[in-house]
């Protein structure tokens, strides 16, 4: 198959992930399509590791699913400790907090 089809799968799923953290307001969705733009990455870089030949890519994707894990660590932890000191959990309401 050619590197075209999984650079357009990309960009779709990449475009997805920008959409919702534009519409959403939920720091839990916002999280999610976080994901999604990342895993938009990782098939970016590995059809260009396949592409060329190499491992470079590869070893690229594997280190942005660290990244992305590291992330959904302090993000789902941030969120439960909002919900449980009964904070707004609503992205608009914790703009208003910064002072």
């Amino acid at each position: 198959m050619a590197i075209g089809w999984y650079l357009v799968v990309s960009a779709l799923i990449f475009a997805i992930g920008v959409a919702g953290v534009l519409v959403r307001r939920s720091p839990l969705v916002i999280l999610l399509c976080l994901e999604l733009m990342l895993n938009a990455a990782n098939l970016a870089l590995v059809a260009f590791s396949r592409m060329w030949g190499g491992e470079d890519g590869q070893v690229f994707a594997l280190i942005v699913m660290v990244v992305a894990a590291c992330e959904v660590t302090v993000g789902l932890g941030l969120i439960v400790a909002m919900y449980r000191r009964g904070l707004p959990i609503d992205v608009d309401d914790l703009r208003e907090l910064q002072g």
